[in-house]
């Protein structure tokens, strides 16, 4: 009878591996063959008188193709063996040197890749050391190059890289191979040329001959390339495709962008979840450097890191809580940017005309190209200032008079509202009075009062209708953009006599709405 947890874990291990084995159709002996033991070892580890080890669970993992099962469930039962008091009641069996079998290929002893954010270009730099596990020479390496300007829009990233294919000649891709002695650059050819990614092989030879991997070997490669900002949206992705013993990540941005990283995983046996240690940070020379690590990362994991640029802070009113749009260190206003961002500033006869509607669903590829548009100029913007509060778009402020209006919640990890021909239905009695700011004249604040709850009216892609409800601070931001798109502008609802305040002098900048 199983009597404690680390046998209970062991227990679980067998049972995964004998499942596996048997739906892969192999018979102990089969399997012992392929990973490189004898059959009696697996006899011993599936009726359990003999415990697992780490190169034991890594040919299972690589011959069965478990996608990552075998591989986490000795991880459980390894957790427990290591903060297990007192010294194991029995000896693991020695292993052969490499932890993977013959004819299994190559694995990754370390990875250390490094993005760096330099005068509007992201510049990668991946160096792995391989070991050739396998039976045959190793005569090429397959790396992938991906793009996604809006990772969290498909259908916008796709219209966007048909229209700005990335190519070849701007990559400036290098590769180089280091054996400990020599540094050889590496040649490539193309597998796979598309608008967002690129397949390459990394050949182990050069215009001065070849050198490849052979079985028992170790090299370094180092690759990199340049991809621009227009091309390349705010995230950086690593995936396990091939058995991988460390890895560690490294994002390098300007410290006067103010950047702000987090990272998520993902796995064949898990859903997306916040990454399971902090990236550690540290400021020199003007840079900030994230730094992650990670030990064995099963096979088919996928880390992924994102970040957003909050602005270079504007020192001289640091202590006074102004925004770092108000007045940067070039000296613009923050009208000023907003206006070289393509917003429409006060004053223009645009801001005071009400929309066109949509005809829907006729007019649909109007209404997505306008969207397209808003989400566009609303990425530009965040990438300028920190919108705590959050941000709201409507299309006459890009100069369409159309009635779409883009409104990104303070809750930056829920996706952008789109509204299409939006009115004001119903509103709650109640109201109260906060300072709102407005992208077509940003360098002051106004005191408005807004109802609490308001009911919208707007247009599906089909042309239905539908009510939502907003509340508090969501309702705040959608009503200021229905005003824009009925011609209004929020100094319109101020009480009479009230002034607008220079930003300098508003004291909530960087903080969320409070209710």
């Amino acid at each position: 009878m199983t009597t404690s947890p680390i046998e209970r874990a062991a227990d679980t291990f067998a049972a995964e591996l004998a499942q596996r084995r048997v739906e892969r159709g192999m018979t102990k002996k089969q399997l012992a063959a392929r990973m490189g033991f004898d059959p009696s070892y697996i006899c011993h580890v599936e009726s359990r008188r003999h415990r697992p080890t780490e190169d034991f669970a890594r040919r299972a993992e690589a011959v069965l193709g478990a996608g990552g099962a075998i591989w986490q469930r000795f991880q459980q039962y390894d957790e427990l063996r290591r903060i297990r008091v007192g010294p194991p009641p029995h000896r693991d069996p020695p292993v052969p040197e490499h932890w993977l079998p013959p004819g299994t290929g190559l694995i990754v002893e370390q990875e250390e890749a490094s993005l760096d954010y330099v005068d509007g270009a992201y510049r990668c730099v991946v160096r792995r050391a391989l070991y050739n596990a396998g039976t045959e020479p190793v005569t090429r390496y397959l790396i992938r190059v991906a793009v996604d300007r809006y990772p969290h829009d498909p259908e916008r990233s796709n219209r966007h890289h048909r229209r700005h294919p990335l190519s070849f000649s701007e990559l400036d891709l290098r590769a180089y191979c280091d054996d400990g002695d020599t540094r050889e650059p590496m040649d490539w050819r193309k597998k796979h040329d598309r608008d967002a990614f690129k397949e390459v092989w990394l050949l182990f030879e050069n215009a001065h001959g070849r050198f490849p991997l052979y079985p028992g070997d170790r090299v370094t490669i180092e690759y990199s390339y340049t991809v621009g900002q227009e091309k390349w949206g705010q995230w950086f992705q690593r995936a396990i495709r091939l058995p991988t013993r460390q890895m560690t990540v490294r994002l390098d941005f300007p410290l006067s962008l103010n950047p702000q990283v987090w990272g998520v995983e993902t796995s064949l046996s898990s859903e997306e979840a916040p990454l399971r240690t902090p990236l550690a940070r540290r400021d020199a020379d003007g840079r900030a450097v994230f730094e992650w690590f990670t030990e064995a990362p099963p096979l088919n994991a996928r880390y992924r890191f994102e970040w957003r640029f909050r602005g270079q802070p504007d020192r001289g009113q640091s202590d006074r809580g102004a925004s770092s749009a108000s007045t940067p260190a070039g000296g613009a206003r923050a009208s000023e940017r907003m206006r070289a961002a393509g917003i429409v500033q006060r004053g223009d006869d645009l801001l005071r005309q009400p929309a066109r509607p949509f005809d829907l669903p006729r007019d649909e590829g109007a209404a997505l190209d306008t969207v397209a548009r808003l989400r566009d100029t609303l990425a530009r913007l965040e990438e300028l200032h920190l919108f705590s509060k959050g941000v709201g778009l409507a299309a006459p402020q890009i100069g369409l008079p159309l009635a779409a209006a883009l409104i990104r919640p303070p809750d930056r990890t829920v996706e952008p509202l789109v509204l299409l021909n939006p009115r004001i239905v119903d509103a709650s009695g109640e109201t109260d009075e906060k300072y709102e700011g407005c992208l077509s004249f940003f360098d002051v604040r106004g005191l408005v009062a807004r109802p609490l709850r308001i009911d919208v009216e707007h247009a599906r892609w089909d042309g239905g209708r539908v009510i939502t409800s907003f509340e508090q601070a969501m309702a705040r931001l959608v009503a200021h953009e229905v005003d824009h798109l009925e011609g209004r502008i929020y100094a319109d609802r101020m009480a009479p006599g009230e002034p607008l305040i220079p930003v300098e002098e508003y004291r909530d900048t960087g903080h969320p709405w409070r209710y």
